[in-house]
């Protein structure tokens, strides 16, 4: 696949190099078209490392003169991109400290006392978690947790029983972890990808904050982990509800924690504070309600964004000083923090988001445009169903960063075309992407809960299209309600 990939990318380069030019007028468009088209193919079938595919804008803008080094450049590192640092580095302060591993057990020692409860308190652990942390992460730290529990249904249930009941803690994991990303702007990288891309597009528009995500993404979020929660119960497992399930492991585990240490108490304190200053950072409007944010109390604070919260706080990290003498650690946070980060991901950002510039500056946003236009217009909820759908079967055969970044901006010009504010369509597609239930390669949780050897194939596809229909369903109808209350270019001002 990866050999066939290499050459079907190169030849389609040359093709569409060769035969494409719309516009002899603007020979860029056509350029631009095979960049994108190279670039598609190998993200698609992996053919190089997806970081270096995205590393293709660095040669070919200015070779073609479709951006210079120095703009393409910027792509590759910008507020966005310090944003995500500066987020993962608080997180990684969580980790390091087994802060997460704390919050997780609690919740799920506090909710789960029958087997419904006990899915639902991993799923809403899962959730929680990955609104702040990767949720790799987050799915290597519960799978270990939510094993020792199928020990422990194993012993005390039938074979039957026990089997039903790990295999849906299991996937309730796996999709706790991709739903609860979608609830804030850090959660997972394709929000983040959306921000950045929206801005490329459209300079001339506000950049996307924290905040204004936060309005659409947590209501959202904990609809699907309801709902999904619910169908994997009443179909996947189907326990009955006299059974009573034996938390104490998780007890256990967190007796073994002991008392909350100085340190945990310091990294809790600066994640709490970090997402309230990105919750309240700028003016929050819905309807009637106006909530002044706190960037507008003086003008000192008028230009700063998301990124100089996250990265202040980072940087904090590396300078508070441990109070555990049988550490080695002289701070929160270490040089080995740097070396943790996902360079990988970073550069995978930067393509998608020099590739969004490269659609600016082109004209090939306005040339898509003008040929949807051959379409007609059509009914809202159409087009936001058909972009969601396109966007949710392509997300479980390729990176959900790399669909994004492939997706958003031919989406933005038919959007543009149908007459429509672009995030009408960038948003729901940008939610759906992480709707990803049914493959293993889909998303990273999927791929940590297969290789627990419980999980087979056949039983993600099997339970997967279900729940990934209705979450798809779920996503359009409430966008669609809420755009119908909300005025999206208030809220997005």
């Amino acid at each position: 696949m990866q050999i066939w990939g290499l050459y079907l990318g190169i030849a389609l380069f040359f093709l569409t190099l060769i035969l494409f030019n719309p516009d002899p007028d603007n020979p860029l468009i056509g350029q631009m078209a095979a960049v994108v088209v190279l670039m598609a193919a190998w993200w698609v079938t992996e053919a190089i490392p997806l970081a270096i595919t995205a590393l293709l804008p660095m040669i070919l803008f200015p070779l073609f003169g479709i951006n210079s080094p120095k703009t393409t450049a910027g792509a590759y590192m910008n507020s966005i991109i310090f944003l995500y640092i500066g987020g993962f580095l608080v997180a990684l302060a969580m980790e390091r400290w087994n802060l997460h591993r704390r919050i997780a057990l609690n919740i799920i020692y506090k909710i789960g006392k029958n087997p419904a409860k006990l899915i639902f308190g991993f799923m809403v652990a899962a959730a929680f978690l990955s609104m702040w942390i990767s949720n790799t992460a987050t799915a290597v730290m519960m799978l270990p947790i939510g094993m020792a529990i199928i020990g422990k249904l194993e012993e005390e249930f039938d074979a039957e029983n026990a089997r039903k009941m790990g295999l849906t803690l299991l996937l309730g994991i796996a999709y706790g972890c991709s739903i609860g990303g979608v609830a804030t702007l850090v959660g997972t990288p394709t929000n983040l990808a959306f921000a950045k891309i929206y801005t490329e597009m459209f300079p001339e528009a506000e950049p996307i904050s924290f905040g204004q995500w936060f309005i659409f993404g947590l209501p959202l979020s904990i609809i699907v982990l309801i709902i999904s929660w619910y169908m994997l119960v009443k179909w996947v497992a189907r326990i009955p509800k006299s059974l009573n399930v034996n938390v104490s492991v998780v007890k256990t585990e967190l007796d073994a924690l002991g008392k909350m240490s100085f340190e945990e108490k310091v990294v809790v304190t600066a994640g709490s504070l970090t997402a309230l200053l990105w919750i309240f950072r700028k003016d929050l409007s819905v309807g009637s309600f106006h909530l002044p944010g706190w960037s507008g109390i003086s003008s000192l604070f008028e230009i700063v964004d998301d990124s100089t919260v996250a990265v202040f706080m980072a940087v904090l990290l590396f300078i508070l000083p441990v109070k555990d003498k049988s550490s080695q650690a002289k701070a929160i946070l270490e040089t080995n923090a740097i070396r943790d980060l996902p360079w990988t991901a970073i550069l995978l950002f930067g393509g998608g988001f020099a590739v969004a510039g490269g659609f600016a500056s082109s004209g090939l946003t306005e040339y898509l445009a003008s040929q949807f236009n051959a379409f007609g217009t059509m009914p809202l909820w159409l087009t936001v169903l058909i972009a969601c759908a396109g966007v949710t079967l392509v997300t479980e055969f390729v990176s959900n960063i790399a669909t994004v970044q492939m997706f958003l901006p031919v989406l933005a010009a038919w959007a543009i075309a149908q007459d429509m504010h672009p995030l009408l369509v960038m948003i729901p597609a940008t939610m759906v992407s992480s709707m990803a239930f049914m493959m293993p390669v889909a998303t990273p949780p999927n791929a940590v809960i297969f290789g627990s050897g419980r999980v087979s194939v056949m039983d993600m596809v099997r339970f997967g299209w279900a729940i990934k229909i209705v979450s798809l369903l779920i996503v359009v109808v409430l966008m669609l309600a809420m755009f119908s209350v909300i005025d999206i270019t208030e809220v997005f001002n």
